[in-house]
Formats: structure tokens, sequence, C-alpha cells
């Protein structure tokens, strides 16, 4: 499935430029991630605002707002733990436009994390990302949306690597794919113990199991 960049609303625009220092300058922030910030990227902007003044729908205490960020790269990309600092200094969940390269050169993929609240700091996924596309691409408009929840799931469950099912919610497929890939590392166990196993009726009783586990694998899917 080709994900297109989306048309953001004027109306959302923030166009706010983020000190690099206000990230990395955490306690939380290890030296290594604070030397990718300072050699990977070059700018980070706050573009977009999406909320219920800007976009007339409401949120809840999960998706109280949605926050696009612009990050212009250095060299030819921005590492997944940048992101992961910028996400978790902000308490809200945060689509990325990473671009790269100049003029007629210039590239742009989407990138973003599932985040949900839980205890004292925000959770995220593993990062789900576009392909690179010309940064001159067409955009499409937003997805219809009732309100901030299901836009958040129809802007972010496009990236991840299954079809969201009807009236499946972010959440719901972020757990689903934990489930996933928990199911593909089981199955890649059995099938190197089954490589190994030299008695017949423990490989029988692993290829009963494998079975199982890829049915399984299958049904989430």
């Amino acid at each position: 499935m080709t994900v297109r960049l989306y048309r953001w609303p004027a109306a959302a625009k923030f166009g706010k430029r983020v000190p690099k220092e206000k990230f990395y300058d955490q306690g939380t922030v290890t030296a290594a991630v604070r030397e990718k910030f300072v050699s990977e990227v070059q700018r980070v902007t706050w573009a977009y605002k999406l909320a219920e003044t800007t976009v007339n729908l409401t949120g809840n205490a999960e998706v109280p707002e949605i926050q696009v960020f612009h990050i212009e790269a250095k060299g030819n990309d921005v590492p997944d733990p940048v992101l992961m600092a910028i996400d978790r200094a902000i308490p809200f969940p945060i689509i990325f436009e990473i671009h790269r390269g100049r003029d007629q050169a210039n590239s742009v993929r989407m990138v973003a994390a599932h985040k949900y609240f839980g205890g004292s700091a925000a959770k995220l996924s593993s990062y789900f990302t576009t392909d690179w596309m010309p940064a001159n691409s067409d955009r499409q408009v937003l997805p219809s949306a009732i309100n901030l929840p299901t836009l958040y799931t129809a802007l972010l469950a496009p990236l991840t690597p299954v079809f969201a099912r009807a009236g499946e919610n972010m959440s719901e497929i972020a757990e689903r794919l934990n489930t996933l890939q928990k199911l593909e590392r089981e199955i890649t166990a059995l099938e190197r113990k089954l490589r190994n196993e030299p008695q017949l009726n423990r490989k029988i009783e692993l290829r009963r199991a494998l079975k199982t586990k890829q049915a399984e694998l299958e049904q989430q899917r």
C-alpha cells in the first residue's frame, strides 16, 4: 500500500522552530543521543497542531491533540533515538516528516510511533515509516474522521505492516502488531529446534506446535 504525504490544514499551521537543546538537555537523554542531535539534525520545526481549535475535531485523554514535526536532516536521515527523545519530551502524539537534501534532490518521509499513556511516562511502539518521496509530491487531504482519536488511527495505521480491521483503533492495532512479532519470534525458535532435533517423536511434537503458531499468526494478520 502506497502512502502519500498529507496536505496539513492551513488553520493548523504552528510553524515554531524548537531549539535542539530543548530535547537533548533533558537528564533522560544520553550523551550518545545528544551527539546524534548535533551531528544528524539541522533544524526541528513544530509545524502543525491538530486540535479542536484548529481542525474542529474533539480529542480525549489519549489523543488530546496531534502534533506534526518537520525535521531537517544534515545527512541522509535522522535515527529513531532522536525521534524517541522528541516524542518523550512532547506529551502529545506526533507525526514526523523528515526532510533531506536540497532543491530538486529534496526528499521526505513520514514516520511515527504509536504513543500511548500509562503510568508516569508515555510508551512508544516501534517506528513506522513511508518510503522516501520527492518533497514536491502531490499531497492528499486528511482522512475523514469524527474526532482526533479516529484521525490519529487513520494517519498512523497505513504506516504499519498490517491492514487495520473495521472499527480497530490504534491501540488495538499496536497490540496486534506486538502479538504478531511475538509469534514470529516463537515460530523462528520452533523452526530452529525442529532442524536440530534428532528424535522422531520430538520432531512430530515440534511440527504440531509450529503449525499451531503459524495458524495463530495468520489469524492476527
